[in-house]
């Protein structure tokens, strides 16, 4: 064989490899961004500008509806002392985060993830308090919004409700969507089209085969939320596609 012709068939298998060893490595997915570190406050647009710094692969926050139908990102329904979905917007413009923002709106949150391409803005739709109706209000309003912001190749989807999941699935067909609440069995999430698990890191460890199952059928599996070296080593040992962290900087020194 030509010298060459064998340098380059070494070099292409050396490449395969290493390029399949990397879609093989769990990727960090900062839980309300990247905050416990860096002083940022959790879901607040500096949160997520640290988990993009990072490196992150995506940046995960909450989204709430107002009473006037005005989505807020913060992880519990209240903020405080107010109950985001029976405030209005203008009431919910006034209250400032620990570290001096306004409480973000979606819009701006987006918007301030646009202009990269490297860190996923993974959106969490809360499951409303108070109705299905405004659950499924909120989803449509969310899909709407990454929409006209035009942020869709860069946003996922993740939520406790399933029907929400579904209600994604049929406003945006192609979106990576993700159930959370971890009763369903993979079989299940195949024939509901959701394009994978989010799951508590806790029901992996009840369900060990779940996410060889998963990856039979080229669905994705996350864990949450997962703090400790030792169950980050399990899952990267396991092979998660994502695992979602409170220490991403723990989570990159285990990877490298």
């Amino acid at each position: 064989m030509n010298k060459n012709i064998l340098a380059f068939a070494i070099s292409l298998f050396c490449l395969i490899s290493i390029e399949g060893m990397s879609q093989n490595k769990s990727k960090v997915i900062a839980h309300r961004g990247a905050w416990k570190n860096t002083g940022a406050t959790e879901n607040s647009i500096a949160a997520l500008e640290h988990a993009i710094k990072l490196g992150c692969y995506g940046s995960e926050f909450d989204v709430h509806m107002s009473a006037d139908s005005v989505l807020f990102v913060n992880h519990d329904h209240t903020i405080k002392a107010t109950d985001i979905e029976r405030s209005t917007s203008q009431e919910l413009s006034q209250i400032k985060l620990a570290n001096g923002e306004t409480l973000p709106t979606l819009e701006a949150y987006l918007k301030a993830g646009k202009n990269q391409k490297k860190t996923r803005l993974i959106l969490e739709i809360k499951t409303s308090r108070i109705s299905k109706e405004r659950s499924l209000a909120l989803t449509t309003k969310c899909v709407e919004m990454v929409k006209a912001l035009k942020v869709e190749k860069i946003t996922d989807y993740i939520a406790f409700d399933f029907d929400v999941c579904l209600k994604v699935k049929e406003l945006a067909p192609k979106a990576h969507v993700e159930y959370l609440n971890g009763d369903k069995t993979p079989a299940e999430i195949l024939a509901a089209g959701l394009s994978g698990i989010d799951y508590h890191y806790s029901v992996y460890k009840k369900n060990e085969t779940y996410i060889d199952d998963m990856h039979k059928e080229k669905l994705t599996t996350n864990a949450w939320t997962v703090n400790d070296k030792a169950t980050m080593q399990w899952f990267i040992d396991k092979k998660v596609d994502f695992i979602t962290t409170n220490e991403p900087e723990q989570l990159f020194e285990l990877l490298k």
